[in-house]
């Protein structure tokens, strides 16, 4: 899994490049991947509406979503389960008796 940075360091980060620094300079300085440089600094872009394409919030929203749907789908699966399992269980002959 990809290691994950707090907000305020990917902006320290973009803030170098911006300001003309090279983006393997900044990489090698800190120890990060230029090309994890290279994708904060699109989805910087994309963000402000420099570029086309879908913003962090709509991703993060779109993620959440998409983890709601697997657990969801998961809790479907169960209960399908269970009701196949109810299913095959048979009510004795003749059922209850009438109440008089």
């Amino acid at each position: 899994m990809p290691r994950s940075y707090p907000p305020e360091f990917r902006r320290k980060v973009l803030d170098l490049v911006a300001s003309g620094r090279k983006v393997a300079e900044v990489a090698q300085l800190l120890g990060i991947s230029d090309q994890t440089i290279y994708v904060w600094r699109r989805q910087h872009l994309i963000d402000t509406g420099q570029l086309p394409g879908t913003n962090s919030t709509d991703q993060s929203e779109l993620a959440a979503a998409r983890k709601r749907i697997a657990e969801l789908e998961a809790e479907l699966a169960i209960h399908r389960r269970a009701a196949e399992l109810l299913g095959e269980v048979t009510s004795p002959k003749g059922g209850s008796k009438p109440s008089a």
